[in-house]
C-alpha cells in the first residue's frame, strides 16, 4: 500500500487563505445565467423575482465569496446599458461567442445585483475593454456605485434603486490576448492603464481594479502588465492603476482539439488529468515570481478567475453550450487546487472555477425543476471551513505514493490544513485510482481534540450524479481514521478526499 506522511506545525502561522480563492464565475454562455440562476418571474420553478431559489439556497451553504459576471467572452460584446430598464423594453443581442444564439437582455446589471445580494456574495464586474469604451465602463461605474446627483444616479433611479451598490472587484477586459480583442500584450497594458484611470472610486465605495493577464504560463504577459505599475527590482510602491492581475488556467487530459469525454475515460486519461491539474501551481509559482520582481512587498494581487476541468460536451447538447457532466475525477481535480491555493495565499488574492451553474466543471446542474448537486460541489463544502482561516504549512513526504505518468511522476497525495476558531481543518486527497494510501499525520506544537473526518468518494472515478441519482458521490463520516501520540493515522480510499477537522490548543 502506497504510504505518506506529513508533519504540520500548528503554531507556526502561514499566510491568510482569502475566502475569495473560493469564488465562482457565472457566464451569459449555455444554460448558466438563462435556466440556471434566471428562470423569470412566471416559471413554475420557485424564484425570487425570477432568480432560481434552490440555486441561491445551494450556493449560500457553500457560503460563496464572490460572483464573477457578465463574462469570460460575453463580456467583451456586453453594452451595459442593453440590460437595464423595463425587460420588455430592453434591445436584443447575439451571443457569437456561445452558441450564436439571440440575448434578451432579461438577465441585467439589476438582476445580477439582486442575485449577488440573495447569496450573500460580492460581486465581482468584468467590463467590457474588447468591443466597448472608455466612457462606457466609466459609467457602469458610477450607475452602481455614486451616491447623490448625476446623470448615472439619476438612470440608476429612475431604473428604481435609490441607494449605491458595493461593488470591489472590477475586471478591465477579459482574455485581451484571445476573444476579449487579440491583442498584443504591451497594447492590452496601455489599454489597462487607461481604462483603470476612468474606473473611478466614487464615495467610500473602493475598486478593486484587475487587469487582463495571461493565459496559463505565459509569464511574459505578466511582465509586461507590472512594467506598468513598476520597476524592475525597486523597493518602489506600486503605482494604483490596477490592484490585481488575472491569469486562466483550464485542466485538460489531452488536446485542446480532443479534450475527451466527461465520464467515458480510462485510469490513463485520469493519471494524465492529475498531472494537468498538479500543473496549476508551477503556474502559478511562475507568475508569482515574476510578480515579485516588481512587487515585492505582494501589494498586487494573482487573480485565477478562471479554472477547471474543460471537456467534450455531452453528447445531443449543443456544442456551443459547454455542458459536462461531473466525476469524482472533477472532484479530485477541485481538492488538488484547493491545496495548491493555500501554499500560494500570499499573492494569489481570488480563484473563480469555471463555471457555477450547467457549464465546464460546474456546482449545479439543473433539468427544468431538478437541482443536482455534483461531486465538485461538495469538495467546495467540505472546505469551505479554510476560508479566511490561517495557512498552515505542511511538510509532506509522499514516499512510495507515486506513479509514473508517461516521462512524468505523479505524487499521488495531496494535503493542506488551516487554522481557524480554534479549530484545524486538514485536507486530503488520494488521486491514486486504484490503490488505498496510508497517510501519517504528524502534528506538533499543539493539543488536538476529538477529529470529526468525512469522506468522498465512490466505487468508480466515472461516477456522477444524476436527477435519478442525485447522491451516488456524497459526502459521509469517515471512520478508518486512528490517534496516535503524534496525530492521525489514516488509510485513504482510492480516489478519495477527505476532510479531518479537529480542535485545537496551542502549547505554551
Amino acid at each position: 500500500m502506497p504510504t505518506a506522511s506529513a508533519i504540520i506545525n500548528l503554531d507556526i502561522e502561514g499566510p491568510a487563505i482569502s475566502r475569495h480563492l473560493y469564488g465562482h464565475f457565472a457566464e451569459h454562455l449555455g444554460r448558466c445565467v438563462y435556466g440556471g440562476f434566471w428562470v423569470g418571474e412566471d416559471s413554475p420553478v420557485p424564484n425570487e423575482g425570477g432568480i432560481r431559489l434552490d440555486v441561491v439556497e445551494a450556493l449560500r451553504a457553500l457560503d460563496i465569496p464572490n460572483l464573477r459576471w457578465p463574462g469570460g467572452c460575453f463580456a467583451d460584446e456586453y453594452h451595459w446599458k442593453d440590460g437595464i430598464g423595463p425587460r420588455g423594453q430592453r434591445p436584443r443581442m447575439v451571443n457569437t461567442h456561445w452558441g450564436d444564439v439571440e440575448e434578451n437582455n432579461h438577465f441585467g446589471t439589476h438582476e445580477f445585483m439582486a442575485l449577488c445580494e440573495l447569496l450573500g456574495a460580492e460581486p465581482y464586474i468584468s467590463g467590457n475593454v474588447g468591443s466597448g469604451t472608455v466612457r462606457e465602463m466609466s459609467e457602469w461605474g458610477e450607475y452602481l456605485t455614486r451616491d447623490g446627483d448625476s446623470p448615472m444616479v439619476r438612470l440608476r433611479k429612475a431604473n428604481g434603486r435609490e441607494e449605491p451598490w458595493r461593488v470591489g472587484y472590477w475586471g478591465i477586459g477579459n482574455e485581451t490576448w484571445g476573444c476579449g480583442g487579440n491583442m498584443r500584450a504591451e497594447y492590452s497594458a496601455d489599454l489597462a492603464r487607461q481604462y483603470a484611470t476612468y474606473c473611478r472610486d466614487h464615495g467610500d465605495n473602493k475598486l478593486y481594479r484587475i487587469a487582463s493577464g495571461a493565459s496559463g504560463d505565459d509569464y511574459g504577459w505578466t511582465e509586461t502588465l507590472m512594467r506598468q505599475i513598476s520597476c524592475f527590482g525597486c523597493e518602489a510602491t506600486p503605482k494604483t492603476f490596477f490592484q490585481g492581475v488575472s491569469v486562466h488556467y483550464y485542466t485538460l487530459a489531452g488536446p485542446w482539439e480532443a479534450k475527451g469525454s466527461a465520464t467515458d475515460f480510462t485510469t490513463d486519461d485520469h493519471y494524465r488529468t492529475m498531472l494537468s491539474a498538479r500543473r496549476v501551481d508551477r503556474i502559478l509559482t511562475g507568475h508569482s515570481t515574476v510578480m515579485d520582481v516588481y512587487d515585492p512587498r505582494r501589494t498586487v494581487g494573482l487573480v485565477l478567475d478562471e479554472w477547471g476541468t474543460w471537456w467534450d460536451v455531452e453528447p445531443g447538447t449543443d456544442p456551443g453550450f459547454l455542458f459536462q457532466q461531473n466525476t469524482m475525477r472533477d472532484a479530485l481535480v477541485a481538492s488538488i487546487h484547493f491545496d495548491v491555493f493555500h501554499r500560494h495565499a500570499a499573492r494569489l488574492h481570488m480563484a473563480n472555477i469555471a463555471q457555477t451553474v450547467n457549464v465546464l466543471q460546474a456546482m449545479l446542474l439543473t433539468d427544468g425543476d431538478a437541482l443536482v448537486l455534483t461531486p465538485t460541489y461538495h469538495v467546495f463544502e467540505m472546505n469551505k471551513g479554510h476560508q479566511d482561516a490561517t495557512s498552515l504549512p505542511v511538510h509532506l513526504r509522499t514516499g512510495s505514493a507515486r506513479r509514473r505518468v508517461g516521462d512524468a511522476e505523479l505524487e499521488t497525495v495531496s494535503v493542506s490544513a488551516s487554522v481557524k476558531d480554534g479549530h484545524l481543518l486538514v485536507s486530503l486527497s488520494n488521486l491514486d485510482a486504484e490503490e488505498p494510501a496510508e497517510v501519517a499525520l504528524d502534528l506538533r506544537g499543539g493539543a488536538v481534540g476529538e477529529p470529526y473526518a468525512r469522506l468522498l468518494t465512490a466505487g468508480r472515478l466515472q461516477a456522477h450524479n444524476t436527477p435519478q441519482a442525485p447522491a451516488a458521490v456524497a459526502p459521509r463520516p469517515f471512520e478508518d481514521l486512528t490517534v496516535t501520540g503524534r496525530g492521525f493515522a489514516l488509510t485513504l480510499p482510492p480516489h478519495s478526499f477527505v476532510t479531518v477537522r479537529a480542535p485545537v490548543a496551542l502549547t505554551d
